[in-house]
């Protein structure tokens, strides 16, 4: 309890920046979460590549599709519907995967864009909060004179604005650099299954 009464001090010095801060970090938290779970069910294994690659080389299609079928992730799901089309044509089946693959791309990267503005906006408002506290800081002190610590007091205060700022800010890069680590993965992966799969076109054909 005493922490949270703390908590809920630093919370009101801090002044009316620390609700659009909190806002911000609720959305980095609830941004976290959806994406983590998203990102969790479309990886692939590294050990899928291996065993597509094997199968195409040996030309058993079927069997790559039922790999794909039993596969989770988005590059597996990708190539099952690419597949169960029939279009093995080479070029056909670049179109096809490209078309899926910048699809499925603009959904891994939904929600980064939030984190990146929060990034930026949180140290902006710690620094309107800190500012908007010493403009009262030197006001108390005009109006209080000869006692030095009302502006001392006042920008102490003040400064619990930016570190607030500061922190959602480190919040979001964080996020924002892990699940970019991740989002480079998967789509490294799906480049490297569709390379394989259209060379294995182009030799059947």
């Amino acid at each position: 309890m005493e922490l949270l009464s703390q908590v809920a001090a630093l919370f009101q010095k801090g002044g009316l920046v620390m609700y659009p801060l909190l806002a911000c970090s609720i959305m980095v938290i609830a941004i976290v979460i959806e994406r983590w779970q998203y990102y969790r069910t479309a990886e692939t294994s590294g050990e899928f590549l291996a065993l597509l690659e094997k199968k195409l080389a040996e030309g058993q299609w079927q069997e790559a599709m039922a790999l794909c079928e039993k596969t989770s992730g988005i590059t597996p799901r990708i190539i099952l519907k690419v597949l169960q089309k029939g279009a093995l044509d080479p070029a056909l089946l670049q179109n096809a995967l490209e078309g899926a693959a910048a699809l499925a791309v603009a959904r891994l990267r939904e929600r980064l864009g939030y984190l990146e503005t929060i990034v930026t906006l949180a140290p902006l408002l710690g620094l309107l909060g800190t500012v908007i506290g010493m403009i009262n800081s030197f006001s108390i002190m005009a109006i209080r004179s000869g006692q030095p610590h009302a502006i001392t007091g006042g920008v102490g205060e003040a400064l619990v604005a930016t570190a607030a700022g500061l922190c959602v800010a480190v919040m979001a890069l964080v996020a924002h650099s892990y699940f970019a680590q991740r989002l480079d993965r998967i789509i490294t992966g799906m480049e490297m299954a569709f390379t394989c799969l259209l060379d294995a076109a182009g030799r059947r054909t």
